[in-house]
This record gives C-alpha cells, structure tokens and sequence, in this order.
C-alpha cells in the first residue's frame, strides 16, 4: 500500500511479467505440439500464430482502451450486450484460468520433478498453488515483484538455449533440418499439415487474455505495451525454438520428447547442465504462470460479483486490498480439480483448450460489437474490419480444429471433457443470474403444494377451537351459603382441574337478605376474579328458599343442566336428601 492508503498500480515491466509468464511458457509445449501436428512445417505454423495474434493487439487495445475495466471478454459483452452473454464469456475464463493453473502448476513440478527425482508432484502441486495463494493474498505488487524477477530469468534462460543451439548448428551444419525437411507430412497436404499446426499453435498465445482481466491494477497506458511486449517475445521464441528443434532433433525423436522438448535440446546443443537449466527454469516460468491464473481471476471474479453475479461475500478485503475470499476458493477448487484428475492433469487440455479459444473469438465479437453500437464512444486506437473478421476466422477454424482432433488413446475427446466442466459452472451462473425468477418459482412451487394443506390445516384448526369453545362455553353453577375464601378457592381449582368451562355463576340463595354477608361474598368474588382471569366468574344473588324447585327453575332458566351445579356437602339441618335435588355434585 502506498502512503496515500491506495494500491500502488503496476508499471510496465510488472504487468508484462505478471501475464508473459503465462504466454512465453507455452514455449515449453506448443514447439512439440507443432511438430507433432504440421512436421517441418511447424516454425510456418507459428508464425501465422504470430500474425493472429498481431490483429488481436489492435482488437483488445480498442475495447480496453474504450472500456478500460477488469473482466476482459465478460466487460466487453456486458457492454455491448446482454448480461447472460457476457456470463457466458466470464463462465469461459473462469475454466481457461482453472485448467492454466492446474495444468501450469503440475507440469511445473513434474519438470522439478525430472531434476529432483525424489519430489511428490501432487503435493508438491499443491503446495505451490498453496505459495502462490499466499503470495496473491499479500497483495499484487508482490507478486509482480517475483512475477518479473521469473519473467527476466525465464527469457535469459531462453536466450541462452537458442544462442547455445545457433552455435551448435553452426558448428555441425543443416544435416538434421535438411532430413526433417524431405520426410513424409503427417497429413500430406501443405495446407492442411499448416492448418493443423495452426491449430495446436494457437495454444501458445494462452495469457494474452490475461492482461485485459487486471487493467484496472495497472499504471495508465501500460495495457496495450504489455500486449505489445506479449506479442514481441511470442514472435520471437516460439517460432525460433520450433525452427531451432527442427535443425538438430529428427522429427521422430521430437514425439519422444513431447513433454520436455526444450531440455532435450539443451542436452543436445549444450550438454546435461543446459538441460537441468532449462528444466527449472520450466518449473519456474510454470509456476509463474500459476501466479498469472491468480491475479487474472481476481480481477474477473470481482468485476463479475460487482455485477451481482456471485454473492458479495467475495468481495471482503484483507489490510492489503487483496480479495483475499476470492484467492482462498480459486485455490480450493484448483485442489479439488486436482483431486477429482488424480493428478492425470492432461484430461483438463479439452477445458483449457476449448476454454481459452472461446474467450478469444467472444472478445473480438465483442470488438464488433462495440463497433457497431458504441460508435461514439472514444478509444484510443482501433482495429480494421478485415483484421478483426481475419482473426475472428482463424480463432473459430482452431477452435474447430481442436474439437475435432482425435484423442490420445484411452483419452476423451476435447469436446466431452470441456462439457463436464462447462455444464456445471454455466448452470451455476446461469442459476445466480436468474435467481430471483427461480425464487419467485420455488416460492409459486411451495404455494402449489402448501396452501391446499393450510387452507385444510387452517379449516380444521377453525373447527377444533369452535368446538373447545362449545364445551368451555358450558356453564357451571355452584350454590354458596356464604362459604369463606377458602372454600370458594377450592371450587375453582376443583372447576379448572376436572371441568372443561370457562364459565361459572356463584349463587346465594337468602330469604332474608343479609347485606354484610353478601359485601363480603361480592369482596371474595372480586379477588378470585383477578386470581383466575381465564374464568369468568359471574356473582347472582336470589332472594328465596333453597328447593329442588328452585334448583329445577333456575337450570330450565339458565338452560344449564343439573348435574352441572355443585354445593358443598349439607349438614345434618339441611331439609333435602341429595337424591332429592336431581342429580346436584357434591364439590366441597
């Protein structure tokens, strides 16, 4: 962080490094890739690549530099069209920058491995993307600091194996290139040992997306240097080494070596020094590309859940300004991924693939585009129609090229890999795009199934309190002669612990009246009116003889039954057997 509390943006040399260790590492394979694939043919095959990749320098530099924000294809669709295009471009990315660092990161300590022969490559694997997860989360300027410091080693390291390799040559003649050049083409046709040498050199501009993801991190008019430096070391290298293995390895041999290639020419220009040199600095430049899959998805998945795609918990921040929830779950899914390959890596090379050439050929549609419905917008720089249709066609030819390739025996094809992959990450998207639509239809869903239940639930819960409220509507009656509290007390216990009521008429019945007793019966009535709320206590006083009459009259009156009045229990005065009441309880 700088004394201002802002990030410090990248210079020149930092963002080029940051994404040409991506890029000039796909020297390491697409040399072999081209040979394999075109023969002789391959340097040809490459430059044609470069070519390519010389009218993208103009596509991305007239998007970024009318659009400069991070997101790369997905800020370029969102602009110029929908939102679900523009998802499907960042669902694109998101599996070129998961298969680069898994891919990158494995084949890295598999070359560490080829010098250190006691080194575990899947833990090693791990705990590489592990470095770099910690190094990301530390911030961006120190990862660009050990980004340049791979970036300057990795091309002194390449300088050095073609300069070896030149003199080698001039020191033992064309001989080898000369036989290379009069044996038989894979496919026997110049233009389609081209094609598909163009088709698996195209792999080699991989990381050239990668600068338009941190434009943002970077110091103004930066971007479209990096782009150009990008281009200037792709140009150079992977054309020459192609050229360099074709004058000193027999084509045969260079199948044999697919995966180390360089180190094998290194050991045959140069000796076993060069080859372990060029090996590390292999494990190196990979790692470095590993470093470029961090900050480019970084930058991506923050543009992309600024736009409420992904939920907003990925955008918390550390001290640092690093999106440090962002770093953590695109290590745990490059683990997973890991895992899920059992190291077998190679199986991700249809998602990588299809993946990065995707994004390439969207963004020069986005380029379009932005031509034809942003014509006003300012930019510093444009592109020719033809050179964007140019490159728009040579990316879809070696998109197609690539599906259709056969696959290695015992491997799936490009096309079935990348749609294990892609299916559920655009179903994910495509889930958090839509999701206030699928929650209004989970909650219609829910509303289909629930309310005919509720409305019956609902329905019978109306008839059950109706029916408590019919039987505690039932009133009781107890007769009191002037019981005291106590006795009183007792009733409405007995009332509310057997009886199911919530009504009761405490009667006294006088012929004469006596007003002290009945103060004092209306003064216990009233406190057991506020000790028992729930009841409802109602105080009737009857001036009268207490009869069975009386007891007959007042239940037809009341429309209480008999057996639904209570007196305590008489004494031997009373005038009445209790037979003779009709059925009265004895409560007390």
């Amino acid at each position: 962080m700088s004394e201002t509390g802002k990030t410090k943006k990248l210079n020149e040399l930092q963002a080029t490094a940051i994404c040409g260790n991506d890029i000039t590492s796909s020297v390491l394979y697409v040399s072999a890739l081209s040979i394999a694939a075109s023969g002789k043919y391959a340097w040809i095959a490459l430059l044609i690549v470069a070519g390519v990749l010389y009218l993208f320098r103009k596509i991305y530099g007239e998007v970024v530099g009318a659009l400069p924000l991070n997101g790369g294809a997905y800020n370029a669709l969102l602009n110029t069209t929908s939102k679900a295009m523009a998802s499907l471009a960042a669902s694109l990315t998101l599996l070129s920058y998961i298969a680069t660092s898994v891919i990158s990161a494995s084949e890295g300590m598999a070359y560490l491995h080829s010098v250190i022969p006691s080194l575990p490559v899947i833990p090693a694997t791990i705990g590489l993307l592990a470095v770099f997860m910690g190094l990301t989360i530390l911030g961006i300027g120190e990862s660009a600091a050990v980004a340049v410091a791979i970036f300057i080693f990795h091309l002194a390291s390449l300088t050095l194996l073609a300069g070896t390799v030149i003199f080698f040559i001039l020191h033992e003649g064309m001989d080898t290139f000369v036989m290379n050049w009069h044996m038989p083409t894979p496919h026997g046709s110049l233009l389609m040992d081209i094609y598909w040498g163009f088709s698996a050199a195209m792999l080699g501009i991989s990381g050239f997306e990668s600068s338009a993801n941190f434009v943002e991190e970077q110091q103004r008019g930066v971007f479209p240097k990096t782009l150009r430096n990008m281009w200037v070391a792709v140009s150079i290298f992977n054309p020459l080494m192609a050229f360099l293995a074709l004058c000193i390895i027999p084509i045969p041999e260079v199948r044999q070596y697919m995966a180390h290639l360089l180190s094998h020419m290194g050991e045959v220009a140069g000796g076993q020094w060069l080859a372990m040199l060029i090996s590390f600095d292999a494990a190196l430049v990979l790692s470095g590309a590993v470093l470029t899959s961090y900050v480019g998805v970084t930058g991506l998945v923050e543009r992309i859940t600024l736009d409420r795609i992904f939920p907003a918990f990925f955008l918390k921040k550390n001290r640092r300004g690093s999106s440090y929830r962002i770093i953590i779950a695109f290590f745990l899914l490059c683990v997973s991924i890991l895992f899920i390959t059992r190291g077998e890596v190679e199986v991700l090379a249809g998602v990588y693939t299809i993946s990065f050439l995707s994004v390439m050929a969207l963004f020069a549609i986005g380029n379009i585009l932005l031509k034809v419905r942003r014509k006003s917008l300012p930019r510093p720089e444009r592109a020719s129609w033809p050179g964007v249709f140019i490159a728009l066609f040579a990316v879809l030819a070696a998109l197609v090229g690539n599906i259709i390739k056969e696959p290695a025996p015992g491997q799936p094809s490009n096309i079935v890999v990348f749609a294990e992959y892609f299916i559920p990450t655009i179903m994910l998207v495509a889930i958090m795009l839509n999701r206030i639509v699928l929650l209004e239809m989970l909650l219609n869903f829910i509303e289909f199934l629930f309310v005919p239940i509720l409305k019956f639930v609902t329905k019978v819960n109306q008839k059950i309190y109706e029916t408590i409220d019919r039987i505690q509507s039932q009133e009781f009656v107890f007769f009191t002669r002037g019981d005291n509290i106590s006795n009183l007390n007792r009733v409405l216990l007995y009332i509310r612990q057997n009886e199911h009521t919530k009504k009761i008429k405490i009667v006294t019945v006088m012929e004469k009246e006596d007003q002290e007793l009945l103060e004092k019966l209306e003064h216990d009535i009233d406190f057991l009116k506020r000790e028992y709320p729930d009841i409802q206590i109602e105080f009737v006083k009857i001036k009268g003889k207490f009869t069975p009459e009386l007891i007959k009259k007042l239940s037809k009156k009341w429309g209480i039954p008999i057996n639904f009045m209570f007196i305590g229990s008489p004494g031997d005065h009373f005038p009445y057997r209790i037979e003779e009441l009709g059925g009265v309880r004895l409560i007390i």
